[in-house]
């Protein structure tokens, strides 16, 4: 064993000055951390099997109709025969704004004001709600492009809806796989494999 332990600072510490306690800490933590990265390669290699297991069966369903299946791009979702459980492989693309975000919020305020003359100041709070930003400093992708459902024929307004498909982008996607079991009441509930959910 050797004679010093490293501080978080980097320095190396004789062990006679180290007290017993902190010793003790220092074993826990390390036990724990190494039995945490052995779960965690044993989680990714679960992963990559069951990801490989459900493409190779949706290749097997697409080859009955003589197609191929198109890719891993596509939200996935398999129940088993009775019903009790239910795969999903779900596809969340990262999207963020260009500059033109800012070009659609001012043509929208400008479609407000106008149609406000006279109103009350909350009608101008309910669209820039869509534009409030997370602590990161995103604005909320769901609720940007849900302005783009309003039916709303004024040229402003879809000039401004231009402005933000046109401001689209996609930085990539995260691929997540979820397992549920039905229950009792015949509701899928997830079954958790986060270790805070347990």
């Amino acid at each position: 064993m050797s004679e010093f332990m490293t501080d978080s600072q980097g320095r190396q510490v004789p062990l006679e000055l180290v007290k017993e306690i902190d010793k003790l800490r220092d074993q826990t933590v390390r036990r724990i951390a190494d039995e945490a990265m052995k779960m965690k390669e044993v989680l990714a290699d679960f992963k990559q099997r069951i990801r490989d297991d459900i493409y190779t069966f949706v290749e097997l369903s697409a080859n009955e109709y003589g197609k191929s299946w198109g890719g891993k791009k596509g939200n996935i979702s398999l129940t088993s025969y009775d019903g009790k459980y239910r795969l999903i492989v779900a596809m969340e693309e990262n999207v963020v704004f260009d500059e033109r975000l800012q070009v659609a919020r001012e043509l929208i305020g400008d479609c407000i004001n106008k149609w406000s003359k006279g109103s009350r100041n909350e009608i101008k709070i309910l669209v820039q709600d869509a534009f409030q930003v997370d602590k990161a400093g995103k604005v909320s992708a769901a609720r940007v492009l849900g302005l783009r459902r309003l039916e709303i024929h004024d040229p402003d307004w879809q000039k401004a809806m231009s402005a933000i498909t046109e401001s689209i982008q996609t930085l990539g996607s995260k691929q997540y796989l979820r397992f549920y079991e039905r229950n009792e009441q015949g509701e899928y509930v997830q079954i958790p494999l986060d270790v805070a959910a347990l």
